[in-house]
């Protein structure tokens, strides 16, 4: 009897201990010189949240830099190997974990990688990361294919129906007139969707289309990243870093991280942070 309760005992701490497990998430804090970001990485990303966590509580990103700053598109860091010494052709990588559910609008934290003509499995690379800072997008613009518009258009303007399209085309094509010729194929998208009996869209959900008319970000970027967690707070430091002067894309002045994790319950992270977990949507 005192063996069959001792083992009931052990049974109910491991549940226990599971359940607390499962209950709590790792928050990430990246500390820079213009304040810190809080941000919590995805459960449906397991490799990337793992190998980003394992990095962070060896301190292996502490003194890399915010080295890759685009204003208006996002800010890269991390080179955790390139830090260390590590020869290009020896950095570790990780497998592709792109998800629909996952896109960059602002605020997301993505993994870097090489170009698809050497990396045609969209490996990411095994320690860079970058926060998405980006635009506002408009529905129309948003969800337009624009490789497959710019291939249909020239096909269009083979057809008599396409002449007029094609004068037009050809006048702001000749006076520089970028913006009025981007504008031009927009408004005649499902024109040619519908004549040529392509599709010209790309599929987004009515969340995600609201979330770039609002907080924006880099659309030509989805779908072809991982996508693998979230800022909490700290968008104005994103911005700052954004704003930073920089020669060639790198900082003037460097910015450091320091990347700390610390395990939080879930309900204290959805109900500081605003966060609302997918189970709980």
């Amino acid at each position: 009897m005192r063996k069959l309760s001792t083992l009931l005992i052990l049974g109910l701490l491991l549940a226990s201990s599971w359940a607390c497990g499962k209950d709590k998430d790792y928050l990430i804090t990246i500390s820079t010189r213009h304040g810190e970001i809080k941000a919590i990485l995805f459960d449906d990303t397991p490799e990337h949240k793992k190998n980003f966590i394992a990095l962070a509580e060896s301190g292996r990103f502490d003194s890399t830099q915010f080295h890759r700053v685009i204003k208006d598109f996002m800010v890269q860091g991390g080179d955790v190997f390139g830090k260390e010494g590590l020869p290009a052709q020896q950095w570790p990588t990780l497998p592709a974990e792109i998800l629909p559910q996952h896109v960059h609008t602002k605020g997301m934290i993505a993994a870097a990688r090489q170009g698809d003509n050497i990396n045609p499995q969209k490996r990411s690379n095994g320690s860079q990361f970058y926060i998405v800072q980006g635009r506002t997008y408009e529905e129309l613009e948003l969800t337009t294919d624009f490789p497959a518009l710019q291939k249909a258009v020239f096909q269009y303007m083979q057809l008599g129906s396409g002449q007029e399209l094609k004068q037009e085309y050809s006048r702001l094509f000749e006076e520089q007139k970028f913006d009025s010729l981007t504008n031009l194929l927009l408004s005649k998208r499902d024109e040619i969707a519908s004549t040529l009996k392509i599709k010209l869209k790309k599929d987004y959900t009515p969340e995600q289309i609201k979330a770039y008319a609002v907080v924006g970000g880099t659309p030509h970027l989805d779908f072809e990243y991982t996508v693998f967690g979230q800022v909490l707070t700290g968008l104005e430091v994103v911005d700052k870093i954004a704003s930073e002067p920089t020669t060639r894309e790198v900082p003037n002045d460097p910015v450091l991280m320091k990347v700390t994790v610390e395990k939080v319950s879930r309900k204290k992270i959805e109900k500081e942070f605003g966060y609302v977990y997918p189970s709980n949507k």
